[in-house]
């Protein structure tokens, strides 16, 4: 067992763009002491969000608050486990999504 959380941060909205896909947006923002940028892709029908708002932003490698993994392959989603007695790290957020980081740029270096 381990700690699931892997990144922590707020980020205030600067600016979206919703032109390419109906529901979809992509937030850009940036962290309090702007030296983190991100772009974020959410579904703006279940979540709206606005230039000038924060959002919180939690990296998590399971939604297991003990930090152990789904080893099924494929295992519940986060809405198939709502209801259920079993507290999880969704509990505490209003939107979760499940997926890949894209890219992640560091100093000037691009890590896929």
């Amino acid at each position: 067992m381990s700690d699931a959380q892997i990144y922590d941060e707020t980020f205030k909205v600067t600016s979206i763009n919703a032109a390419k896909y109906d529901r979809v947006a992509r937030l850009y923002g940036s962290n309090s002491n702007n030296d983190t940028t991100m772009s974020l892709d959410i579904n703006t029908e279940l979540y709206p969000c606005s230039v000038g708002e924060s959002i919180q932003l939690l990296l998590a490698t399971t939604l297991s608050l003990d930090g152990t993994k789904d080893e099924t392959g494929g295992g519940q989603g986060w809405r198939e486990r709502r209801g259920q007695e079993e507290a999880t790290l969704a509990d505490a957020f209003d939107y979760v999504c499940r997926g890949r980081i894209y890219r992640l740029e560091t100093a000037g270096e691009d890590m896929l």
